[in-house]
């Protein structure tokens, strides 16, 4: 509550009056900040109808800081022209007033000074009047005295030279209420046994309940936005009847990651620029060896129709731990599990969680990041199902203008990147990549001839920045995060 002294000096002076009063008048009178006011009609609001207050706005103009200066000193080009003698001033010496470069150009646009750049000593600047009005600061004292008002026109001028700045002053017109008192009672607001008991209650004036204002909101945890979206991910797969894999192994062999995918040992993304070796435990020594053995044979002489890649595969290359670069490996994991069943059976599989690459660090990319899966194994698919799935899994999303482009992957033959149309930005944005998986993948892994295998995946973060409208991946990830944007942020629904 505000100071009691200054609520009894409001209310003294509210009793003289008989229409009310101006919040900055009272501050004036009882000099006090308006701000103190402020807080003693909020204060009296609170008490009951003592006082009546209703808001108000108005607005007037006030000097800069600039500007006082100028009307206690003059305007730089005033200054300027005070500061040339009779003979004149070189013009390199004027350049070098406080208020030389501002000061010269506007006296020249008023003709008050010329400049003599034939003269033998360098450019000269003389006076072309012998005294001047310097209406500037004529205005400028107008304004701070309060003595006139200035033509729109002129305001302007001076607000374009920045002299001159309009405020706008929030007060209060505060009249009597219909509970007036120049004394102050103290509302109780909570009755006690002790007040029940002796009877004094009677006596006591409460502060009515306000039944209509909201409740403390519980603390409580909060999802971030990623997970957010995450679970409005996993929600259309499971929709849509797929099944998740585990993904819950960060750390991968290179075999896993690579090789089994039909990615060639010395394809670039198996550099140290792109992805993370990890030194203890270094290499992974237990795999299936049927299987390793079909791997190396498809990569370094062929078969299954194919021609491979013709090189000397090694295994040290194969054994290299890594944290994996996508959960692709995962999904070279589950295919293979599931050609060793006795009967082959459709499915359908997903993935959402973490992979890992040796990027470099910028508004767009984390070394660290999120990828979305979708697998469907079955006899006879062909590209036409692989678009005719994307168009449903994208639809769910709320995007419905879908293309493809013919694109390249080391383990999908034929390959797609999906683009989609950004109605806020006016143009085409990839939104994923897809593919079918190639023969020379799925056959050593023992799967039937006829069983294909379609497949797609986008990140999970930049979908997560576009409904969120964070422009920094930075600011979603990682230290810069702003724990208030996933407290206040609401539960994000993705568009249908």
């Amino acid at each position: 509550m505000a100071d009691t002294g200054i609520l009894e000096s409001l209310l003294r002076h509210l009793e003289k009056v008989d229409d009310g009063v101006d919040s900055q008048a009272v501050a004036a009178l009882l000099g006090v900040d308006h701000q103190v006011i402020v807080g003693a009609v909020k204060s009296l609001q609170a008490i009951g109808d003592v006082i009546s207050a209703e808001q108000q706005t108005s607005k007037h103009w006030e000097l800069t800081e600039e500007g006082a200066e100028i009307a206690a000193q003059g305007s730089h080009e005033a200054r300027v022209f005070g500061a040339i003698p009779e003979d004149g001033l070189p013009q390199s010496e004027l350049m070098k007033l406080p208020s030389g470069k501002v000061g010269f150009s506007k006296a020249m646009s008023n003709k008050w000074i010329r400049v003599d750049k034939a003269h033998e000593g360098g450019p000269r600047v003389f006076k072309m009047v012998e005294s001047i009005n310097d209406l500037v600061r004529e205005k400028l004292l107008r304004v701070q005295q309060g003595k006139s008002q200035l033509e729109e026109k002129e305001k302007n001028e001076l607000k374009k030279r920045k002299l001159l700045t309009e405020v706008t002053v929030k007060s209060y017109w505060i009249g009597k209420g219909s509970s007036f008192s120049t004394t102050i009672t103290k509302q109780e607001t909570e009755l006690t046994s002790e007040m029940i008991a002796s009877g004094s209650w009677r006596e006591k004036k409460f502060k009515p309940y306000n039944f209509e204002s909201m409740g403390v909101a519980p603390d409580c945890g909060h999802l971030h936005p990623l997970m957010k979206v995450r679970t409005q991910f996993r929600q259309i797969f499971l929709e849509m009847g797929f099944t998740e894999m585990p993904t819950n192994n960060f750390i991968e062999s290179s075999f896993w990651n690579f090789d089994s995918l039909f990615q060639p040992q010395q394809h670039p993304a198996r550099d140290q620029h792109d992805t993370f070796f990890l030194s203890d435990p270094a290499l992974a020594y237990e795999f299936p060896q049927e299987y390793l053995e079909r791997v190396k044979t498809i990569h370094s002489q062929g078969g299954y129709g194919s021609q491979g890649y013709k090189y000397d595969w090694k295994l040290e290359e194969a054994q290299k731990n890594i944290l994996r670069t996508h959960t692709t490996a995962v999904s070279a994991r589950m295919l293979y599990k599931l050609a060793q069943q006795e009967q082959f059976t459709p499915v359908r599989y997903f993935s959402i969680d973490r992979v890992f690459r040796n990027e470099t660090l910028d508004a767009t990319h984390l070394a660290e990041f999120h990828q979305i899966e979708g697998v469907v194994a079955d006899y006879g698919l062909t590209l036409g199902d692989l678009m005719g799935v994307l168009h449903q899994f994208f639809t769910k999303l709320g995007i419905t203008k879908l293309r493809f482009k013919p694109a390249y992957n080391p383990y999908t033959e034929p390959s797609m990147e999906v683009f989609s149309y950004h109605e806020g930005l006016k143009k085409w944005v990839e939104v994923g990549n897809s593919g079918v998986f190639r023969p020379e993948m799925l056959l050593p892994m023992g799967l039937p001839e006829g069983v294909s295998v379609i497949a797609w995946g986008l990140s999970l973060e930049r979908p997560t920045m576009i409904k969120y409208g964070i422009n920094n991946i930075r600011e979603l990830v990682g230290h810069k995060v702003n724990l208030q944007m996933v407290y206040d942020s609401p539960l994000c629904r993705l568009d249908s």
